[in-house]
């Protein structure tokens, strides 16, 4: 195949290149910086965009069989209202901008992965949360609201649509892992203000399965959750942490000292969680490599 790959830099974006390399794929990156993008994968080849501003030229599109969308602004940062500002447009905009040069093409390529978040459901509580699930009222909520509203933008097209909704992806090359093992490894980690909340988390590998999954099997469209069948409270993964570093965890983290380093806001969002399950994503005949906490840390680290 051929595949284009919005976010290719980043932690995701890289894993799945590499894995797309793996088997034999070609794939093209759309990034703002080309010259520094190559210089990170040089494999990978490379064309500017800049998302919130323009469409991507319809050259990149030549002879691509899938597009997956992984770009959007870190959304685990203090929310002022420019940052939240960044946040919505970069998926918002960037999604709609991207589907409609998509839209334009005389030969579309045959599917859009469009990467998608948890956060969608908001914080709701111990029960079990599936796709089916109505969004959540938080900010991060109505970002992932209109991120998939963009990315429907596609349908009347009959590009097939995939949206994955994305939990915690565990990886030691980057995203919260890789920020938590530090004071851990020195056994002062702990849970976050109370660590009852769940953690949607997912394997690097298994995210990476679900994206290829999505690509490549005609079957699979919609909205399918990337997170794994065993969801965590925030104090049982941060024993599980403990336990795969072999340091304790029980050192906690006051809600406090996440609105002082994040602002009260997402300091709210970071007090909640989902117990989110992958029900459809299973249905469709997913097998998850690394369903077990304990397994999946023990196999990273």
């Amino acid at each position: 195949m051929r595949v284009l790959v919005t976010g290719a830099s980043g932690t995701i974006g890289k894993a799945l290149c590499d894995a797309l390399f793996a088997r034999g794929d070609d794939v093209v990156g759309l990034t703002r910086d080309p010259g520094r993008a190559r210089g990170d994968n040089p494999r990978v080849e490379w064309r500017k965009w800049e998302p919130t501003l323009e469409r991507p030229d319809p050259s990149v599109f030549e002879g691509v069989d899938g597009v997956v969308h992984l770009l959007g602004e870190r959304i685990d940062q203090r929310w002022t209202e420019e940052a939240k500002e960044r946040i919505m447009e970069s998926r918002r905009q960037g999604t709609h901008n991207l589907v409609q040069a998509i839209a334009a093409l005389k030969a579309p390529p045959k599917v859009l992965v469009s990467q998608s978040a948890v956060g969608y459901y908001g914080d709701r509580g111990d029960d079990p949360v599936d796709e089916s699930q109505p969004p959540g009222s938080s900010f991060d909520a109505e970002v992932v609201k209109a991120w998939e509203a963009a990315a429907h933008e596609i349908d009347p097209t009959g590009v097939r649509l995939v949206i994955v909704r994305t939990g915690q992806v565990l990886s030691t090359e980057g995203g919260m892992l890789k920020e938590m093992l530090p004071p851990f490894k020195l056994g002062v980690g702990g849970p976050l203000a109370g660590g009852n909340q769940y953690l949607a988390w997912i394997h690097i590998e298994d995210e990476i399965g679900i994206l290829l999954w999505a690509l490549d099997d005609e079957s699979v469209s919609g909205v399918v959750n990337a997170s794994s069948p065993n969801p965590a409270t925030n104090k049982a993964f941060s024993q599980a942490l403990g336990r795969a570093l072999n340091r304790p965890a029980v050192m906690p983290v006051p809600g406090l000292v996440l609105d002082l380093k994040f602002g009260k806001e997402f300091g709210q969002v970071l007090r909640g969680g989902a117990r989110v399950v992958p029900k459809r994503t299973e249905e469709l005949n997913y097998t998850f490599k690394h369903p077990d906490l304990d397994e999946a840390l023990g196999d990273l680290l």
